[in-house]
């Protein structure tokens, strides 16, 4: 019995440890089938790649009867997948298109800010503009105005506006409207000088020579020093041209009249001179002006001398001759 139940155990045991040693080489799937097979007698066994072979048969035949039931749901799947894939290709072309135009919109939207920006900032301008369009018009008509005053003789309201317009100019000196208002008002300025001028070399007398040299003042084109010479500058201008229309052919007549035009004006315009440049203390001329009006008394006193040198031979009468010296003479005690 024994040898026979060693004989027994001893092929059951041989094959139990052989299969233990080879369960850890199965999956975690696979360990339930493995004991499951562990358990099955010899002809079980025997019988089990059958079994397998008749289950794989029929779980094909299961899925291509539910493949053939289900036929459209696997074609249309097919047909989505393709439709996706055509999709995301597409939508992966414009996802390159619209990073490339990307820099381009953000160039576009930023030359749309500044754009925006200078719109506003010229709407802001003409909403100001707008706002003091009277007073804009009042300063544009300033020029105008001016003229017209000039042109009338209105010479205190028309320096008033070029004194307005000069604190305009040095208080906004960006603005170019202002110094356009700027320019005008110094071209009629100069029209203002220029009609000034004219009136110092025309037959006018103290009062109206000091309103002029006040007026020429508050224009400050000229230095105390060029006031001085435009004042004799004119005077002496407006005798030349006293002298000019005398008749030269008739020399006795030429002399009277040149002398009698420097005995009345010329001393009147030595007298206007000391009036209005009245600022010496030591009675002297030469002190404070540099012999200026000196020197142009001796100018036309020598040209007085030349034009007698000149005319007095033409004369051969000796009563026009004696005539000629009173006159002379009379001259010399004024």
């Amino acid at each position: 019995m024994d040898p026979e139940n060693g004989e027994n155990m001893s092929p059951s045991s041989s094959p139990r440890s052989a299969t233990d040693s080879l369960l850890p080489l199965a999956s975690a799937a696979q360990q339930p089938y493995v004991s499951e097979l562990l358990s099955f007698t010899l002809d079980r066994l025997h019988k089990e790649p059958e079994l397998l072979r008749v289950d794989a048969e029929r779980i094909q035949r299961q899925m291509q009867e539910v493949a053939v039931g289900n036929y459209r749901a696997f074609i249309a799947a097919a047909d989505s997948l393709v439709a996706i894939k055509d999709e995301v290709s597409s939508i992966d072309k414009h996802l390159e298109s619209l990073i490339t135009e990307i820099p381009k919109l953000t160039s576009g939207c930023t030359e749309f800010v500044e754009s925006a920006e200078d719109i506003l900032e010229k709407r802001k301008m003409n909403q100001t503009l707008l706002a003091n369009h009277s007073t804009l018009l009042d300063l544009l008509e300033i020029p105008q105005l001016m003229d017209t005053c000039v042109r009338n003789g209105n010479y205190d309201e028309a320096l008033d506006l070029e004194a307005f317009v000069c604190k305009l100019s040095t208080m906004h000196p960006k603005l170019p409207v202002i110094q356009a208002l700027a320019a005008e008002v110094r071209q009629t300025t100069q029209s203002l000088l220029a009609q000034l001028l004219q009136k110092l070399r025309s037959n006018i007398q103290l009062p109206e020579c000091l309103r002029i040299i006040g007026y020429l003042r508050r224009i400050g084109v000229f230095s105390e020093y060029e006031m001085r010479l435009q004042f004799l500058r004119c005077r002496e201008a407006w005798l030349t041209g006293i002298l000019e229309d005398l008749d030269q052919r008739n020399a006795y007549e030429f002399l009277k009249g040149m002398i009698n035009c420097h005995r009345m004006h010329l001393f009147d315009v030595v007298n206007q001179y000391r009036a209005i440049f009245a600022d010496d203390t030591s009675g002297s001329e030469e002190n404070y002006d540099g012999g200026l009006l000196f020197s142009w008394a001796m100018h036309q006193i020598t040209s007085h001398l030349k034009t007698l040198k000149v005319m007095l031979p033409k004369i051969t009468e000796g009563g026009s001759l004696s005539n000629i010296l009173d006159q002379c003479m009379v001259r010399k005690c004024h």
